[in-house]
């Protein structure tokens, strides 16, 4: 497929970007007959289709996905789909797990970054900062033993909306990350919870990054099946 711009207005159209991820994916571990299946129909879409238009499509393209492989592997496809956090910007926390092998000190680093983020990025007021760092937030996750446990941050353009929301379902829309769907969470159809492996291959990419080996991700939460939050395990390598 390549890389999706849209001719009309010039722009990067975020949901050809999707599809070549998920074409790709399913190219590498069900080859080019399983990738026609499952992108059947994708073609029409782009970033100003309909939200309805988009989920709709999405759950026949899972649904055609799932028919086609288990459900591991099917998870792992959609990892493939992530946004990723810049390789670039982890090297110096690889460098020091490299040298003590110490995950706490990754996690210590991650929530570094995370908080320079909020201050200098995001330009947030100290009392905001708090609140996000008291709810457990952000880049580094809590260490469970063998398990990181990440809580996503609200999509910071809707951050203030977010927290000053008393309706339930629209906390629940400023919450979510994906422009794909985020209008979508609520709505006739929903969105199986499998897809929001996509926005666990977010972490997924950083600690694999940093260890330089593989880890396996788990969905705990989303919002698209009505939790409140998005919770991901990241399991790492037994040592």
């Amino acid at each position: 497929m390549g890389l999706f711009m849209n001719d009309q207005q010039g722009k990067f159209d975020f949901e050809k970007n999707w599809q070549d991820r998920l074409s790709r994916a399913v190219e590498a571990e069900l080859g080019e007959e399983a990738r026609d299946q499952v992108l059947q129909g994708g073609e029409s879409l782009t970033q100003d289709s309909s939200t309805k238009e988009k989920t709709t499509w999405t759950c026949i393209a899972l649904d055609q996905l799932a028919q086609a492989t288990d459900e591991t592997t099917l998870q792992e496809i959609l990892t493939e789909c992530a946004c990723h956090y810049p390789v670039e910007d982890l090297q110096d926390v690889k460098e020091a797990y490299q040298k003590s092998g110490d995950v706490d000190e990754v996690v210590i680093l991650l929530q570094d970054k995370f908080e320079y983020f909020l201050r200098e990025g995001l330009g947030l007021k100290e009392g905001l900062i708090q609140t996000i760092l008291s709810r457990g937030w952000g880049l580094a996750g809590v260490r469970e033993g063998n398990t990181i446990v990440a809580t996503k941050i609200p999509k910071s353009g809707f951050l203030e909306q977010y927290l000053n929301e008393d309706d339930p379902l629209q906390k629940r829309r400023y919450y979510c990350h994906c422009p794909r769907v985020r209008d979508g969470v609520g709505a006739d159809p929903t969105l199986p919870m499998d897809y929001c492996y996509c926005g666990a291959g977010f972490y997924k990419g950083i600690w694999e990054e940093i260890l330089g080996e593989p880890v396996r991700v788990e969905m705990l939460e989303s919002v698209m099946q009505g939790d409140k939050v998005c919770k991901i395990a990241i399991h790492l390598p037994l040592k």
